[in-house]
């Protein structure tokens, strides 16, 4: 059986997966995380002058979300994980994908006469125009404010996938 923390963070990807799967996409996982990235998305076939764009995602969960009205305000980056997301230099796009999750891992899912339920809302945001901490600390947390107009749903995972340019 997983620990709460454990089953809080596959069900994170999960949800992610789901989303992706209803948007055609193809989900790509790395063998082992030594670069912040969770989870990879790429489309397939072309896409004005690109084959299979693709983009990559650290998948968080929060249980407890907070913030002003219209924005998140996440607290579970270290500043190595804030790194591996923040500026421009990446060549694939890079997104934190946060998931808001139940407290209760019982009410994660609920089955309905219309279909699966899955509980609560996804959100995305991009640390492209953000700079990079110049000497990391894993001890201390980056804050990171995430606008919850940026509602990660299966249409919207696939422009971000479709569009890197927009990224």
């Amino acid at each position: 059986m997983l620990d709460a923390k454990q089953h809080q963070g596959k069900f994170g990807e999960d949800y992610v997966r789901v989303l992706a799967s209803a948007a055609g996409l193809v989900v790509l996982k790395e063998d082992i995380d030594v670069d912040g990235v969770d989870l990879g998305f790429r489309a397939t076939g072309r896409y004005g002058r690109v084959f299979s764009p693709m983009i990559e995602a650290q998948v968080k969960t929060w249980s407890k979300p907070t913030g002003p009205a219209g924005s998140l305000h996440y607290r579970g980056l270290d500043e190595w994980q804030f790194n591996q997301l923040a500026g421009p230099d990446f060549s694939v796009p890079r997104y934190l994908f946060l998931i808001c999750v139940p407290a209760r891992s019982a009410d994660y899912a609920a089955s309905r006469p219309e279909g699966i339920l899955l509980r609560h809302l996804g959100y995305y945001v991009s640390l492209r125009s953000e700079q990079q901490i110049a000497q990391p600390d894993r001890r201390r947390t980056r804050p990171v404010v995430v606008p919850m107009v940026n509602v990660l749903t299966a249409q919207a995972l696939r422009r971000l996938t479709e569009s890197p340019t927009d990224w």
